[in-house]
């Protein structure tokens, strides 16, 4: 997918237009809350957060309002919005920062790459996370069973749950709720928290 297409009409039409925008605005908020409250829960830091496809900043301004005193990194693909809010700009694919992160969120990215690609992609998230991975993806059962295809879209690659749980148990183990820690991360899981 090229730069271009991630243009100002696309960001107009699927986040700012309430009538055919993916998502509610109060999401954001509410997920950050149930994220940041589970890492809290299982006794991880949250002392740094790597947002990788940051687009319009939601998850900044959640992670401000909650939890002050970490520190935010975005990563953006978007010239169009790497000049309109100065993110860096980097693929999800192929970036690279000198440290790791208490969590990376990697949210509506991963559907737009061919697999060899995605699958550089979460390796590359694997070698910036020191704890969680928030991860959202769409797969071929939302897309037919949750998907409102008239506001989402379609100009994505479509995988199985499968397939992305197989490739990211290389490095990563999932907690259920889109988190996966990575597998030296210090928490303890019983049994049943684990997915």
């Amino acid at each position: 997918m090229n730069k271009e297409y991630f243009n100002r009409d696309y960001y107009k039409r699927f986040y700012l237009n309430a009538k055919t925008r993916i998502r509610d605005k109060k999401n954001i908020p509410v997920l950050a809350g149930f994220i940041f409250s589970y890492l809290r829960h299982l006794g991880l830091p949250l002392r740094n957060v790597l947002d990788v496809g940051c687009s319009l900043g939601e998850w900044k301004q959640s992670i401000y309002s909650q939890c002050p005193k970490t520190k935010y990194d975005g990563i953006e693909y978007s010239e169009y919005l790497c000049k309109k809010f100065d993110w860096k700009q980097g693929s999800v694919v192929d970036f690279s920062l000198k440290k790791k992160y208490d969590l990376v969120i990697c949210q509506s990215v991963l559907q737009y790459l061919p697999s060899r690609d995605t699958l550089k992609a979460i390796h590359n998230l694997a070698l910036h996370c020191r704890g969680a991975l928030y991860l959202e993806v769409v797969t071929k059962k939302d897309w037919h069973h949750h998907c409102d295809q008239n506001a989402t879209d379609d100009a994505i690659r479509l995988r199985t749950g499968t397939w992305y749980r197989r490739e990211l148990s290389k490095y990563f183990r999932s907690i259920g709720g889109g988190l996966f820690l990575v597998k030296d991360a210090p928490a303890i899981l019983w049994e049943l928290e684990g997915v």
